[in-house]
């Protein structure tokens, strides 16, 4: 989903020399794979958006999965991108890295002043390694590795599976079926009473390039030493209950939302600081209503190509 709309948003900005490899071309867990294609290929940037992601279920039943590959992933590449001479590297993180109990907006300096989540520490803490991995390359070898954090990300391309998913492709599976189906209700993991900010994929590609496009000094004025990374949210905070309803509406379902309350909830709140970003001059510009329908057709054009 994301390295498929950094490249559109790329395309779109007349940058036509790309090089991209599928995951059946190259496997990025492999370090001897992705050695030779660093020797091999001219690259002079690299994007790092290539991860194992997943919902809470999937954090909370594959740990050794979602650690491991993200490990491998982000080692492999920044590595070889050093060894190979790269000359900007842009990874991509996750709002999971900051504590459960973060104060709330969460600023970049709250990294590593508390306990994470448990559902998804071990994403997490791979994601922190590759936060950290960029600026230790930084400070030793004066390379321009910048990294990113963009709050939970939807829209087209993403995967829609009913456990495995992030919470919004997964209710708008779960809500498409019940509304085919004529489903008197639908079940909501956790209360839906925590807060979630949700940021449109095609908003997290303009901050990408956004951030790629920014001179070098700008980027150390704005962050401190071992606070490299930077915050890239939409400043909408929304209860789950809020976002379900929505979902809902968009789907067109008209049944009863049950909130099994047995299933866990998560971090009560994850609400990005994003004014290091936006004091720039990067904004968000397309609204979850907005958002939502583009998922929903996407999902609905998925449907269709599978038939």
């Amino acid at each position: 989903m994301v390295g498929s709309t950094i490249m559109r948003r790329l395309e779109a900005h007349g940058y036509d020399n790309l090089i991209t490899r599928s995951h059946g071309e190259l496997d990025l867990t492999d370090q001897r794979a992705v050695h030779d294609f660093f020797q091999t290929t001219a690259i002079d940037y690299v994007v790092v958006a290539a991860a194992k992601v997943g919902g809470i279920f999937a954090n909370n039943e594959y740990p050794a999965n979602f650690i491991y590959e993200n490990l491998m992933i982000e080692c492999n590449l920044i590595h070889q991108a050093h060894n190979s001479g790269v000359r900007q590297l842009l990874f991509l993180g996750t709002a999971c890295i900051y504590p459960k109990l973060a104060t709330q907006p969460i600023k970049e300096e709250a990294l590593l002043s508390g306990p994470l989540e448990p559902t998804n520490e071990p994403y997490a803490i791979a994601k922190i390694a590759g936060i950290k991995l960029c600026e230790s390359y930084n400070r030793q070898f004066n390379t321009d590795y910048r990294s990113i954090m963009p709050n939970n990300i939807y829209g087209p391309n993403d995967t829609y599976h009913d456990r495995n998913s992030h919470v919004i492709p997964s209710l708008i599976k779960r809500f498409h079926e019940a509304k085919t189906a004529n489903q008197a209700t639908v079940d909501v993991w956790g209360t839906g009473q925590v807060k979630r900010e949700f940021l449109h994929v095609d908003d997290l590609a303009s901050a990408c390039v956004f951030v790629m496009n920014l001179d070098r000094h700008v980027i150390s004025d704005m962050t401190q030493e071992m606070i490299s990374h930077i915050n890239v949210g939409s400043g909408r905070e929304i209860t789950i209950r809020e976002l379900a309803e929505a979902v809902g509406k968009t789907v067109g379902y008209k049944g009863e939302l049950i909130f099994d309350t047995s299933k866990p909830d998560g971090t009560p709140r994850k609400f990005l600081d994003s004014s290091k970003l936006r004091a720039l001059g990067w904004q968000p510009e397309i609204s979850l209503n907005d958002g939502l329908k583009d998922a929903y057709g996407d999902y609905l054009r998925s449907l269709e190509a599978a038939t």
